[in-house]
Formats: C-alpha cells, structure tokens, sequence
C-alpha cells in the first residue's frame, strides 16, 4: 500500500484575494492611511540605544575593556554612530506623520532634536547613577553597584525610561515609543515615555510593573512587581473632560512605598512617605504619611482549621 504526500501548494486564491481587501479597507481608514514604509525602524533603534548605553556606561554596559586613555574616544565613537543613527529615525517619524501636518517638517528640526537629546545625556547619567544607589540602599540582597547595574530589570527599564522620556519631550513620541517596548521586551516592566518620574527611583523585582503615560513619581519612591499606576477607564468608551484626558494618572509624591500587586488608578494623589500595602485597589486620594493595606489574613487552628481543610478537599474534588 503507497501513501500519498499531501499538497504542499494549496490554491491560495481567495487567502490573497481576502488579505489584499483587508489591507485596501485598512489604507482607507482615518488611522490607516500613514506611510507605514517610513515608520521608525525597531531593528534600527535595537542598534541606537545599544550604542547609547554603551557611551553612558562605557565599563560595564558597553564592554570597553582598554586604557583610560582611550575611553573618551571609545565613548565618541558609539555616541557619534548612535546619534547618527537617531536621527534617520526621527526624519522617518516626520516622515510618517507629514500626511497629518498642516506644514512641512524643516528638514534641519530631527537633527535640531538630536542636538538638544546629546545635551541631556550627561543628565541623564546623572539620574541613573541615583536610582542605582537607590536600589543599593533599598535592597540588602545587592552586592555592589555594577551587579545592579547588568543583572537587576529595574535599572534596565528606568534606564531605558530616562532615555525615552527625554526624546518624548522633544518631540519623537514614535522613537520614545519604541525605546519603551524594548525595555518591557525585555523585562516586563512597561513605563509610557511619557510619564515622569523622579530622582532616586527603585523598581524592586519588576515584572508586571505598568506605569502609565501621565503619571508624575517623586523622589526616592520605590514600588514592587505587579503594581499599576493606570487610568481608571479608556478613552472613547466614556465621557470625559479635558482635564482627565491630559491628567489621567496618579501622582505619587516623594518617600511613597508601594507593595506588589497594588493598582492605583485614575488622577489620585498619593501622599508624601505614604506606604501603599500589597494587593490593595485604590481609587481617592491618600494623605501623607498613610498605611494603607488589606485586612490582615485570619490563621485559623485546631478544629476550625481542620473543618476548613475539609470544606476546601471537597470543593476541589
């Protein structure tokens, strides 16, 4: 008996025909129809924020293993071709947008915006360099500095932030975009570039952390895996005013500690040196200086416990 081989060329007819139809519905749309060829490149921008980081931490980030003679130069070299590099993919995000603009881009403004990011990376290092000797003195499992520095996602994700943030502010929401993707690729932990955040800052653990766009952090705050800092309902499902559309995220002011799993949503106000508890849904503000937390969990013994062992063995069977 002889076995046939399926068909390996099935008639993909009417597949092609469906997914050129759905991609000419799309084009025709109101939000579909950029030039999508001229969108910010990821695999680019992969290349510009590696070579960022290693002129910000040339040692232990950028693998420059030489003199310190030879460091500035070595710094120079991936900051040029960085930059470089930067600005094709700003020139592209102009480039997208130009069907919505009611002017043309100068040609000179991406470079103008390059300009002005190199000002901000001596900034930038600045306030990294806090928020690892903010992870330093928040997590007694720390052994030194550059252990935070390559191994903790926390410092990886408001590393990349810092970069975001500053290219958000200037004027390239679409690169700053793609900067923030990588860093929740890369560690679950997803900061809009448009949120801000201040000195000092520690994410303990990480995964899951969700920071939204408006929100405002102060200084020294230190928060857990799994907290949000969201808005309490998606625009276009429900009427709102201007004012929630520009300031849909909580305010968490300084020495503010927020425990793992705590969601925190809409425009709420979280007090100075306030300690939010594990697992609580807060939707008012809290006053300065506040615990807020969940009832404390009930240990049960003896007879009470063994009759809950029970109740529980028979709801699982």
């Amino acid at each position: 008996m002889s076995l046939t081989a399926p068909d390996a060329s099935p008639d993909l007819a009417s597949t092609l025909e469906e997914l050129r139809a759905a991609r000419t519905t799309w084009r025709l749309d109101a939000i579909g129809g950029h030039n999508v060829a001229r969108f910010p490149s990821r695999d680019e921008t992969v290349r510009v924020i590696d070579d960022l980081v290693a002129a910000l931490f040339p040692g232990r980030l950028g693998a420059f293993a030489g003199p310190e003679s030879m460091e500035d130069a070595f710094v120079e070299t991936h900051l040029r071709r960085a930059l470089s590099g930067l600005q094709r993919q700003i020139e592209n995000e102009f480039d997208y947008w130009q069907g919505e603009a009611l002017l043309a881009f100068d040609v000179s403004q991406a470079a103008m915006i390059v300009g002005l990011f190199a000002a901000e990376l001596g900034p930038i290092r600045e306030l990294v360099d806090d928020d690892v000797r903010a992870a330093f003195l928040g997590d007694p499992a720390a052994r030194s500095a550059d252990e935070i520095l390559i191994c903790y996602p926390g410092i990886v994700a408001i590393l990349y932030h810092r970069i975001a943030h500053a290219l958000y502010g200037l004027g390239a929401p679409i690169v700053a975009r793609i900067i923030s993707e990588l860093a929740n690729n890369r560690t679950g932990i997803d900061i809009h570039p448009g949120a801000t955040i201040g000195r000092s800052f520690f994410i303990d653990h990480g995964t899951g952390v969700v920071i939204g766009e408006t929100a405002i952090v102060g200084d020294r705050v230190q928060i857990y895996q799994h907290v949000t800092l969201g808005a309490r309902s998606p625009l276009g499902v429900t009427d709102v005013s201007a004012r929630e559309r520009l300031a849909r995220h909580p305010i968490v002011e300084d020495d503010v500690v927020i425990y793992a799993g705590a969601t925190i949503l809409g425009r709420v106000t979280i007090g100075r040196g306030a300690t939010i508890g594990g697992n609580v849904w807060l939707l008012e503000d809290v006053p300065a200086g506040s615990v807020v937390a969940q009832p404390t969990a009930t240990i049960l013994a003896g007879d009470a416990a063994g009759h809950l062992h029970e109740a529980l063995r028979g709801r699982s069977g």
